[in-house]
């Protein structure tokens, strides 16, 4: 078995990324589905390596740079059922809950915009997620100053009154 570091490009720095592991063709449609039922208007697109069969990259979205952007992602990647949601005009707290709720999904690794990166194994020609590198480790604990900050900034999102 050997390690690999797969490095996730995005060519805009403020999209976000949802990975995950499902199970079955049909996740594609129904991640597309969950994502425009959740965000009116939103950006995005979806690729599900298939792990069986022709093991295909599926694909869908809303916009073709974006879900250009999920298909090289996927490609890099390159693990049995795993998914890659590139978002642009939404943020991952917007549509996680209903993602899960998605019957064929059976985790999802990570969601963030910060740079990342993926830790898989590979084994005969087999791939699988072991785990994700998402930005940087923690340089301090937070004052007073910064809470007020955060407090702040998801007021300013509307996440909070």
């Amino acid at each position: 078995m050997e390690f690999k570091l797969v490095e996730i490009a995005k060519p805009n720095q403020d999209w976000n990324v949802i990975i995950g592991q499902a199970h079955f063709i049909k996740t594609v449609e129904d991640l597309y589905e969950a994502l425009v039922q959740a965000v009116p208007g939103i950006k995005f697109g979806v690729a599900f390596c298939e792990a069986s069969g022709p093991c295909l990259i599926r694909h869908t979205g809303t916009d073709r740079e974006i879900e250009s952007a999920a298909i090289a992602a996927a490609q890099a990647i390159g693990a049995g059922h795993v998914f890659v949601v590139m978002l642009a005009n939404a943020f991952p707290v917007n549509v996680l809950n209903q993602l899960k709720t998605v019957s064929e999904v059976c985790t999802i690794f990570c969601a963030s915009a910060n740079p990342l990166a993926v830790v898989v194994a590979e084994h005969n020609g087999a791939r699988g997620v072991m785990g994700v590198i998402d930005g940087s480790g923690p340089k301090g604990t937070e004052g007073e100053a910064e809470q007020a900050a955060r407090h702040s900034l998801l007021r300013r999102f509307g996440y909070k009154q």
